[in-house]
């Protein structure tokens, strides 16, 4: 299947949309998970239907991955565009973006501090008072799980390197009381721009059994060698850049010394090493987006 016609809703992507319809009215505050790599690309339209004027937390998760002036652009651009009108108060109320790793920690507390301003704020007038009920929502291989075990304390969820991993709903409570909701990850049934999949399996966020491994990779090289060009010659030792990306492929095979016999290159072993190495950031720190694209 080539990157250009991506269909992918398996049934379970059904089953998690009904899941957060029936579940949303429980909860206070959703939380939605992005890639900060691919804010756009990664944030699924679907999830603003279904959440529409709930309050809500952005995070944007794997930030130690993403360029870090590109980071500070979009948590700027996410805190002005998304601001909402708060129906009890008659105001304007101010989006929280929030920048995390989750596999390190580093975003956790004052992600708390946020959650905790919004209980604070949901008890201001109430004698009995109620813990916050929040639900995290996001596409597949987000990060999910590895920023729910950072809330909890424990290892209370399964995570792993590929979509798919998180099931069905878990109600799971926090260090500090809070009761969270997590959920499996959730696409949309057809891609319309051709470059939002195309972000969303560089990333890995599709399962890679249905795309064109080497194709894949050769569009993120054709892309870095354009954006990040002195990273992509850093690490691969290249002493100067093609403006063909098949080229500098067989580049980056040669100097790696993937070749098989008969002197030809080995392509899908260059591509597996290309892409494990853009998403472990062992290329550098990437943003494949950037606000004044929008």
């Amino acid at each position: 299947m080539s990157v250009e016609n991506i269909n992918w809703y398996p049934g379970h992507m059904k089953k998690t949309r009904e899941l957060i319809q029936d579940n949303l009215k429980l909860v206070d505050v959703v939380v939605e998970l992005l890639d900060a790599r691919i804010p756009v690309s990664s944030k699924n339209p679907i999830i603003d239907e279904l959440v529409g004027g709930k309050p809500r937390i952005i995070v944007l998760n794997k930030s130690d991955l993403a360029d870090s002036n590109v980071n500070k652009a979009w948590k700027s651009y996410l805190e002005r565009n998304n601001d909402k009108n708060d129906d009890n108060e008659g105001q304007v109320e101010k989006t929280k973006v929030v920048l995390v790793d989750s596999m390190h920690g580093k975003g956790i507390k004052e992600l708390m501090s946020v959650m905790q301003s919004m209980e604070d704020k949901i008890n201001k007038d109430r004698v009995r008072q109620k813990k916050l009920r929040l639900m995290i929502v996001g596409v597949p291989n987000v990060g999910k799980s590895s920023l729910i075990n950072r809330l909890t304390g424990r290892k209370a969820t399964k995570t792993g390197d590929k979509p798919g991993v998180t099931k069905g709903k878990q109600w799971l409570t926090l260090e500090n009381g809070m009761q969270l909701l997590d959920t499996p990850g959730i696409l949309w049934p057809k891609f319309e721009d051709p470059n939002v999949g195309l972000a969303l399996a560089f990333c890995g966020s599709i399962k890679e059994e249905i795309l064109d491994k080497e194709t894949l990779a050769l569009r993120l090289i054709e892309k870095l060698q354009v954006e990040y060009p002195n990273l992509l010659m850093e690490r691969y030792k290249l002493d100067e850049l093609s403006e063909e990306g098949l080229e500098n492929m067989d580049n980056i095979a040669m100097k790696r010394g993937f070749i098989m016999s008969g002197k030809r290159i080995d392509y899908e072993r260059c591509a597996r090493t290309v892409l494990d190495e853009f998403r472990s950031g062992l290329i550098g720190l990437i943003s494949l987006e950037r606000p004044e694209e929008r």
